[in-house]
């Protein structure tokens, strides 16, 4: 189910915008509407590999981008893919402390990009 949060300016707080802050990170959460691989991000978004994975890395620790399970690659090798978790995300900075809202995605969005993917 879809909600929407809001969290002062904690630890958390400060490590999402860190992590939004970082070159290629709106671009890595902008692909990966579907599930996605590192390396096929690497190659769409012209990221340098070992970039791409710290992004990634940065992106789950987060609560951005989680590993949606592994696939098969044309090379044979399991892979992990990963899928962003919200789909909008907000930050006031109108208040005296920072304050982040986000619209987290749903299960059911989730399955119906998945059928229009297909």
């Amino acid at each position: 189910m879809a909600s929407s949060r809001s969290k002062p300016d904690d630890t958390g707080s400060r490590d999402l915008l860190a992590a939004l802050g970082s070159k290629y990170s709106v671009e890595i959460l902008h692909a990966t509407r579907t599930p996605t691989s590192a390396q096929r991000l690497s190659d769409e978004l012209d990221v340098p590999i070992a970039t791409c994975y710290r992004r990634i890395e940065e992106l789950v620790d987060a609560g951005l981008l989680e590993c949606e399970g592994r696939n098969l690659s044309e090379e044979g090798r399991r892979t992990n893919v990963y899928r962003r978790t919200l789909d909008e995300i907000t930050v006031d900075l109108t208040c005296e402390a920072p304050t982040v809202s986000r619209k987290e995605r749903s299960e059911a969005k989730n399955r119906l990009q998945d059928q229009i993917d297909d």
